[in-house]
């Protein structure tokens, strides 16, 4: 995956220019993404997150500030899933980051993004906050 991968980013950075000009070169270097990703690639469960998992990881709570001012998983940083590519320069290269929001859905939006953008350490929590506070291995 990491060679594909590493032509799909080219291929989307030889793309990207202004108005992504050539919608149809885009649209195949994303395909060319998805056709080497696998089901479980991207993701994690609540289930997974134990306290090593937790301990080693980065999490990102990619919902609105006041969301997240209501409440997060402890030690997150807080950066909106629109914001999320324009702000790549702030998640670590290595080591796992796990976005989340509520439900997962906004923050797969952002993972798909930051995985295109070159960040492959960023996965999803699937379920999202709502199912790390049900199901989660490990809480603080």
């Amino acid at each position: 995956m990491g060679m594909s991968f590493k032509a799909t980013l080219l291929a989307l950075s030889m793309v990207a220019a202004p108005a992504f000009a050539d919608q149809d070169a885009v649209a195949e270097a994303v395909q060319g993404y998805m056709d080497f990703a696998t089901y479980e690639q991207g993701i994690i469960l609540p289930q997974q997150i134990d306290a090593d998992v937790f301990a080693a990881a980065v999490f990102v709570d990619t919902r609105d500030a006041e969301q997240f001012a209501a409440g997060h998983i402890e030690g997150a940083v807080n950066i909106e899933w629109r914001e999320v590519p324009a702000r790549l320069e702030e998640l670590p290269e290595t080591g796992m980051v796990i976005f989340y929001c509520n439900t997962g859905t906004l923050s797969a939006q952002a993972t798909f993004a930051a995985r295109l953008l070159g960040h492959e350490n960023v996965v999803v929590l699937q379920s999202g906050y709502t199912g790390w506070q049900e199901t989660a291995a490990y809480k603080p």
